[in-house]
C-alpha cells in the first residue's frame, strides 16, 4: 500500500477502497473470490449489506485474473483503520493538519461506514 497522500481535494470511495490490501486469492474459498463471502472472515454477504471493494487484478496460474471481492461492514472498517494506520504516520499532510490528506479523510471516512 502506497504511504503517499492523495494531494486532490477529495479521494473517492472507490480510490480508498483500492488501497485496502486484499487476502491472497490462493487462500480464498470459491465463495469469497465470488463475492459471496467476506473476503477476511468467510461470512456470506446478504444482499445490499456486503461492501463491494471493487474489481481487482492479480495473476493466477500463470494468468490475469480479474475478481470483483467484497466484504462485511466490519471488516472493511477494521482494514481502512489499519490501512489509516499504515498511511498516516508517513504522510506529512497527516501528520502536520488535524484534517489530513484527501486519502487520510478517505480512510477515516471508512472507518466510520462511510463506503456507500
Amino acid at each position: 500500500m502506497s504511504t503517499q497522500p492523495d494531494t486532490s481535494a477529495t479521494a473517492s470511495s472507490s480510490e480508498v477502497l483500492a488501497l485496502l490490501p486484499l487476502p491472497s486469492l490462493d487462500g480464498l474459498s470459491e465463495q469469497q473470490v465470488r463475492g459471496k463471502a467476506c473476503v477476511w472472515c468467510c461470512i456470506t454477504l446478504p444482499t445490499g449489506l456486503a461492501v463491494d471493494l471493487g474489481p481487482r487484478t492479480t495473476k493466477r496460474a500463470g494468468s490475469e485474473v480479474r475478481w470483483f471481492p467484497r466484504s462485511c461492514r466490519q471488516d472493511t472498517a477494521r482494514q481502512a483503520m489499519a490501512a489509516l494506520f499504515d498511511h498516516a504516520p508517513g504522510c506529512a499532510v497527516c501528520s502536520g493538519q488535524p484534517e489530513g490528506c484527501a486519502t487520510g479523510a478517505g480512510l477515516r471516512r471508512l472507518t466510520r461506514g462511510g463506503w456507500q
